[in-house]
């Protein structure tokens, strides 16, 4: 009995889900029904009729006629046989044949997948056909008035283009031709051929408006413009060097001929109506030339520079040196005085060296002038380059001189420090007197013996010839330091002094009724006695917040009141 529970179950399973899975294939089905329903009832036809309000004749025809025959193929070849395999899909679901049924299934996707690429391939050539019909009507009306225009404007103005007139009617008369091949294949139905005819009158047309924009231009350029600009530079060339500058270097004969040559280029470019051509190199040619006017400027500024600042600079370099001298004898002076580093021996050392050989690089400058056998550009580039050396020198010769003065104001200032510290020192020996202190502890007057000895170091140093700043900075920087903390040492001495004898003395009220306490501040008289000021509060005071928390702070106040 449990086995035939259990085959009607199994049976139960595999009904249950035959029925689920031949529910999905049907819907599968249904929907590549509707999809072929939908492309066989697409509008096609409908849209191939919008052809024949064109010119049917030629390739209008052809493609025409091409469009139904795959559309026939469609609806009568294509279409039954897919309405065949659906029924064998659905007869294989039926029969539970479910991977058969998927295949068929696949294959009906594949072939309406295809169908649908048909289809959209004949509407994108139609309406790319009727596209262009109707670009065509609309753009060549207008293309035949701009050919209209430019025409009667190249014969109003023909004497603008000089020989160029010729290439730019020959290139109209194209245009002329193709407007009539345009014509005759939109007679003939061949209105994409007449969209490739369309779009070369456009582009000759662009082309011939864009030239007769620019030649007249152009040829004021190369017949006027450049030819003046290249006689006024040969005059101005020529004047300069009757003044008697020198000028080789800039190859001026060269560099004209170059130019004059590539003039008749440019205009032999012009007449045969090769405007970029003509464009560009008449760009770079002016570019040229005023390069030439620059070279040939530079001179001239090079010139009043030279004329200007050489004497400037000669009475500079007799400063410079003077000063230089002027640095060595200080430098001399303050060594008998000072100790200088190294490095700043060194210093004026190839301080030294360096204004001997801007003095020498002068002279050699000056025998070029007086030579007069360079150009006066590269003269005045030698002359601004020793002006910017010796601005150098002059700085450093500042800073220097500034080292060796602050030499005496950095003594004076160190010695005044000592002074100062000496009163602070002065002054922590008055703060002792008069705290009564009863004594002082071993380690504060073993500090106070150092820093004692830190002082006399420095004022050693100070009496040192010659006199070393760099360590007396150092042995200074270090008295400072120990004074500072001498000082704060003594006031930390005296208020903890004070207020260990006032806890101790308040303290005696407690000593008979606490023993803790009696034994405690014991502890702290003997650190009191023994000067150990800190550790006899810290001891008197632990045992009195033990009894009477807050006295200590209570004590502080009226101490400071």
């Amino acid at each position: 009995m449990e086995y035939i529970i259990i085959a009607i179950l199994i049976i139960l399973l595999f009904f249950t889900l035959g029925y689920f899975s031949k529910k999905k294939h049907y819907k599968e089905l249904d929907r590549l029904e509707a999809w072929k329903m939908d492309i066989m009832n697409r509008p096609v036809l409908d849209e191939l009729s919008k052809v024949k309000q064109l010119n049917m004749t030629g390739e209008t025809e052809e493609m025409f006629e091409r469009w139904r025959r795959e559309w026939d193929e469609i609806i009568t070849l294509h279409m039954p046989q897919i309405e065949e395999l659906l029924f064998d899909g659905e007869e294989y679901a039926d029969r539970f044949r479910f991977k058969r049924s998927k295949e068929v299934q696949k294959l009906i996707e594949t072939k309406l997948v295809e169908i649908e690429k048909s289809i959209q391939k004949i509407l994108d050539e139609l309406n790319e056909l009727v596209g262009s019909e109707e670009k065509n009507r609309a753009e060549i009306e207008e293309l035949k008035e701009t050919y209209r225009s430019l025409k009667k404007s190249l014969l109003a103005h023909r004497h603008s283009y000089s020989k160029a007139a010729g290439k730019l009617e020959s290139i109209l008369e194209e245009v002329v031709q193709k407007l009539g091949e345009f014509d005759e294949c939109t007679v003939n139905g061949n209105y994409l051929k007449a969209r490739e005819h369309l779009l070369l009158i456009k582009s000759l047309l662009n082309s011939v408006q864009e030239k007769m924009e620019l030649i007249p231009e152009l040829l004021l350029e190369t017949q006027t413009g450049i030819p003046s600009q290249l006689e006024e530079l040969k005059s101005g060339f020529a004047e300069m060097s009757a003044q008697g500058y020198l000028l080789e270097h800039i190859q001026f004969e060269t560099e004209m001929d170059r130019l004059e040559s590539e003039l008749d280029v440019y205009r032999s470019y012009l007449e045969a109506g090769e405007t970029s051509e003509a464009k560009n190199g008449i760009a770079d040619m002016q570019e040229s030339v005023n390069d030439l006017y620059d070279l040939l400027e530079k001179e001239v500024m090079a010139r009043q520079y030279i004329y200007q600042n050489h004497p400037v600079l000669n009475e500079d370099i007799s400063i410079l040196e003077f000063e230089n001298e002027k640095l060595k004898t200080e430098t001399s002076k303050v060594l008998q005085s000072y100790h200088l580093p190294e490095n700043d021996l060194e210093f004026q050392r190839n301080m030294d060296k360096m204004v001997s050989q801007v003095s020498k690089r002068f002279l050699l400058i000056q025998n070029k002038l007086d030579q007069d056998n360079q150009a006066q550009s590269i003269l005045s580039d030698e002359l601004r380059e020793l002006e910017e050396q010796m601005q150098q020198l002059k700085e450093e010769q500042a800073v220097f001189t500034a080292k060796l003065h602050a030499l005496r104001k950095d003594e004076l200032e160190a010695r005044d420090t000592v002074n100062t510290l000496k009163k602070r020192m002065s002054e922590i020996s008055r703060m002792i007197s008069k705290s009564n202190i009863p004594g002082l502890p071993s380690d504060y007057v073993s500090y106070v013996g150092e820093v004692r000895e830190s002082l006399s170091d420095v004022e050693d140093k100070l009496e040192e010839i010659p006199l070393d700043m760099a360590s007396v900075r150092i042995y200074l920087e270090k008295a400072e330091t120990s004074v500072e903390k001498l000082y704060d040492l003594s006031k930390d001495l005296v208020e903890h002094m004070v207020i260990a004898e006032k806890v101790i003395q308040y303290g005696n009220r407690y000593r008979s009724k606490y023993p803790s306490v009696a034994e405690g501040l014991r502890k702290a008289e003997n650190n009191f006695h023994n000067f150990q000021y800190q550790e006899a509060l810290e001891q008197a005071a632990a045992v009195l917040e033990k009894v009477e928390p807050g006295c200590l702070k209570r004590i502080e106040l009226e101490l400071e009141s």
